[in-house]
């Protein structure tokens, strides 16, 4: 299993519009995503109730785990969304 931590950019945390897009790109790729804070039970990334309950705020970091198919291709371009400062 590969896994990747990110600390989160967005102003607004992972929340709403952030959460969307990252919920949406997780769902594109083949592998099983989750994503939570170090220490603690993570949660399907692919799922937005899941990723909406963690209320991650701004500069919180979190883990991202992908197994199968693409598990690299897809932290790559999930933990770039994460990292980016655009809050559009």
């Amino acid at each position: 299993m590969a896994e990747i931590r990110v600390k989160i950019a967005s102003a607004v945390g992972l929340h709403a519009r952030p959460a969307s897009q990252f919920v949406k790109a997780a769902a594109r790729h083949g592998a099983q995503v989750s994503i939570g804070r170090p220490g603690a039970d993570p949660v399907d990334a692919r799922s937005m109730l899941s990723v909406l309950s963690l209320a991650i705020g701004h500069g919180e970091e979190v883990v991202l785990r992908a197994e199968g198919d693409g598990a690299d291709a897809a932290l790559a371009e999930l933990s770039e969304l994460l990292v980016s400062t655009s809050d559009d």
